[in-house]
């Protein structure tokens, strides 16, 4: 896998948003009759390895506006507390300085968990939300997840992202403190209360895998407290259903039978 798919270069930039230098890139162009389109990654992850294969089949139609978090990929570590809230008031800061006053949002894993934050502090920035393979309780995870988790160390973090970040820092520590970041805010994941979710007046669309690492019961019941939401459950695992690199393994046919399903619903 190329990094942005069909060797495509990366149109990576960086913003100052308070004490954080944040690398977004931008892709496509704007759409007079679509507003652009956030999208958001998972944990441990780069642009690449999430969205590197989907950002294709998205910027064709649409502006793509995607961001790395706090200390992954290309934007530095620092001294701030690395939480939810604080990634989606980044995001917020980035549309503010592009001049964007209302996006989608598209969004996995732990970045389903910023977006709901964005949604919540920032409703006016978010026009349509889809989220992707989102926990927003701790017993919607399978069976032995948060033992794993804590028990994890740097060995059981997937190649694909270790090797990711050492391409773009070339430094080992820069990885073991991503790991330790990550790992730490979703061991202290707290269940997002009910009355936030009845609150989002956004057009959502729950997604999930019948084997994903969230359970579909889960997504079931996301979908139920959010008013209106829609939800889709695929054949699939923690999202090789959008090209993630770690969980679709070179396999994108599932992701390209989901695209147009997301897209459809951006385009209501």
């Amino acid at each position: 896998m190329t990094p942005y798919g069909a060797g495509m270069a990366s149109p990576g930039a960086f913003a100052q948003i308070g004490p954080l230098r944040l690398y977004y890139e931008d892709h496509g162009e704007d759409r007079g009759d679509r507003v652009p389109l956030v999208l958001l990654h998972g944990g441990g992850s780069t642009i690449g390895t999430n969205f590197g294969e989907l950002i294709p089949l998205l910027a064709g139609t649409r502006r793509v506006i995607a961001v790395e978090e706090q200390g992954h990929g290309h934007t530095p570590a620092i001294d701030r507390p690395f939480t939810f809230e604080s990634s989606a008031d980044d995001v917020a800061g980035l549309l503010g300085q592009l001049g964007v006053t209302s996006a989608d949002v598209l969004a996995f894993s732990n970045g389903g968990n910023v977006a709901l934050a964005l949604v919540t502090r920032h409703p006016a920035a978010v026009r349509r939300l889809v989220l992707a393979s989102t926990p927003f309780r701790r017993d919607g995870m399978v069976d032995g997840f948060w033992d794993g988790l804590a028990g994890g160390t740097l060995q059981d973090m997937p190649d694909v992202y270790r090797e990711a970040d050492l391409r773009i820092n070339a430094d080992p520590a820069h990885v073991e403190r991503l790991f330790r970041q990550d790992r730490d805010r979703m061991l202290a994941f707290a269940d997002v209360p009910d009355a936030e979710l009845a609150a989002i007046t956004a057009p959502t669309l729950v997604v999930a895998g019948d084997r994903d690492v969230i359970r579909t019961e889960h997504a079931v019941e996301l979908a139920r407290l959010i008013p209106g939401a829609r939800l889709l459950v695929l054949p699939a695992t923690h999202g090789d259903y959008l090209g993630e690199e770690f969980a679709a393994a070179g396999d994108l046919e599932l992701m390209r039978l989901t695209a147009p399903l997301l897209l459809r619903f951006l385009d209501a």
